[in-house]
């Protein structure tokens, strides 16, 4: 006799969950793509990557502990009957406190300070929320949720390029702003009722549960998802810079702007492409052949990028990358979720794997800052696109379904 397979969460959940999503990317990406880097040259001129990178590394400290530890603490509400929502309610307060100090920033010493608090913040908010995907919904849907998750960096990005824009705007608003527009995404969310499902994804046809899965798995998953999102973080932090790079000092007007419009338009392209893969990873129970074509897009992309010589060619390849590289991450997601070895410790294991997304700020910005100067970042595009590439390949050491 087989168990019944878990019932199937209804589109609109789904929509609330891919609606925080886009809440919590917003909560990060226009700050670290363009609203940093902007108040970090206008403070430090020339040593901006210097600080830059000061910033990112300790921050990537900074989320990498807060990740583990939120995710461990809202195991525990779990395990006493209360859930998870109401870590990310203080979290959320926490980001929006964390912006403030960011607007009233004037030294270097006090901005590194402020990206501190805000990354404990942000992942007070972020790990209760992964680990609500991994639980509330069954693992015949994530593919589809995985796809839904790109649908937050083209939001954010159109965010960004709203707030760069709008040259009337004062900082301070800008940096109000976005914790205003973080609650409205994640309120939904807030207040909808807790319902978990049993795992099922890779059952026999009556969907019986899981056996507990060897970490192994989990720990390769990690390896391979960090070898990519090393590109992740300095195409995201570095993006200005390098195209400052690649332009003549008279070409440069609007630039912010211009990258704004970009971000919109390179990570809204891959939601369609996320969304049917995801899906028919979902009916064919095959993620890893999608996980590969989508890395290597995205390595073909960073090299593009490395042999561009203006904003056309150099925008085309970044579109290419983030194509690949929007999907990988999506698939990667729902995937990972489903190697978890213990459902008991869902938002600690996840907050470990957070760590793949964590440790490449640690290792971004110093590769950047040796492969790289202020006028050519050929060198480090390369160095990332092998990664990116290595990353993919990485994902064939997964033993666990096909």
């Amino acid at each position: 006799m087989t168990l019944p397979s878990p019932p199937r969460r209804s589109p609109v959940f789904l929509f609330v969950f891919a609606l925080a999503n886009v809440g919590g990317v917003i909560a990060y990406l226009p700050l670290l793509t363009l609203l940093l880097p902007l108040k970090i040259e206008l403070l430090s001129g020339p040593a901006r990557i210097g600080v830059f990178t000061a910033c990112v590394t300790a921050g990537a400290i900074a989320a990498s502990v807060a990740g583990i530890l939120f995710g461990w603490l809202s195991d525990r509400s779990v395990q006493g009957g209360i859930g998870r929502r109401g870590w990310m309610a203080g979290g959320l307060i926490a980001t929006a406190a964390g912006y403030a100090l960011m607007a009233l920033a004037t030294t270097p010493v006090q901005i590194v300070a402020a990206v501190v608090v805000f990354q404990l913040a942000v992942n007070a908010l972020l790990a209760p929320m992964m680990a609500i995907m991994s639980e509330e919904i069954p693992d015949t849907q994530k593919g589809v949720a995985g796809g839904l998750l790109s649908l937050g960096s083209p939001v954010a990005s159109g965010v960004s390029a709203w707030l760069v824009g709008q040259a009337l705007l004062p900082e301070s608003a800008r940096f109000a702003l976005v914790p205003v527009a973080v609650a409205a995404c994640l309120l939904p969310l807030l207040i909808s009722r807790r319902r978990l499902v049993v795992p099922s994804f890779g059952a026999g046809d009556g969907g019986a549960v899981l056996p507990l899965l060897p970490r192994r798995d989990l720990v390769v998953a990690g390896m391979s998802r960090l070898l990519v999102q090393i590109a992740g973080v300095v195409t995201q932090a570095y993006l200005l810079y390098y195209f400052e790079s690649i332009l003549a000092d008279g070409s440069r007007a609007g630039l912010p702007a211009r990258i704004g419009h970009l971000l919109t338009l390179a990570f809204l392209l891959p939601l369609p492409i996320a969304l049917m893969l995801g899906r028919l990873s979902d009916v064919t129970r095959r993620r890893k052949p999608f996980l590969l074509i989508a890395a290597g897009v995205a390595s073909a992309g960073l090299m593009g990028m490395a042999g561009a010589t203006g904003w056309a060619g150099g925008a085309t390849a970044f579109v290419v990358y983030t194509i690949g590289s929007s999907v990988f991450v999506a698939l990667h997601a729902a995937f990972a979720m489903q190697l978890l070895p213990d459902p008991a410790h869902r938002g600690r294991d996840l907050g470990l794997l957070n760590l793949a997304n964590t440790l490449p700020s640690l290792l971004g910005p110093p590769l950047t800052w040796m492969l790289a100067t202020p006028h050519d970042f050929s060198a480090v595009m390369v160095m990332l696109g092998v990664l990116t590439l290595g990353g993919g390949l990485g994902m064939l050491g997964v033993r666990a379904w096909r």
